[in-house]
């Protein structure tokens, strides 16, 4: 209760436009939280282009879409960074939005590279 009190009063105290990026923010941890319970993903990367004009969450979720192989909570740490870096200390969306997309193409890479080291299965 006073945790929620406590975010009630910051939510408050932010600009309008500040307001809707934590809610955005929100949003994708509550969908996280849910989680998906997906069949096998896909071993490719998803065609998912990036549009000209997107926010810091948006890219987030595109790029969840675009990986679906990966591991969510190797990525999240690292995702949630970015967005620290963004909503905090001001980085603007499109920088932060670059060093996503370097994120998940690392994690994709290191998840190839795990998959060739991983014994055959039979």
């Amino acid at each position: 209760m006073r945790d929620s009190k406590r975010l009630l009063s910051i939510f408050r105290s932010l600009s309008e436009t500040r307001q809707q990026a934590l809610l955005e923010y929100a949003e994708f941890l509550a969908e996280k939280e849910g989680g998906d319970l997906a069949a096998a993903p896909p071993s490719e990367p998803l065609p998912i282009p990036r549009p000209e004009k997107e926010n810091v969450v948006k890219a987030i979720q595109r790029l969840m879409q675009t990986y679906p192989m990966l591991e969510r909570n190797r990525i999240f740490h690292e995702a949630s960074a970015q967005m620290t870096r963004h909503l905090i200390h001001g980085v603007a969306a499109a920088e932060a939005i670059d060093e996503l997309e370097r994120i998940f193409m690392r994690q994709y890479q290191d998840h190839l590279e795990a998959l060739k080291q991983a014994p055959p299965s039979s």
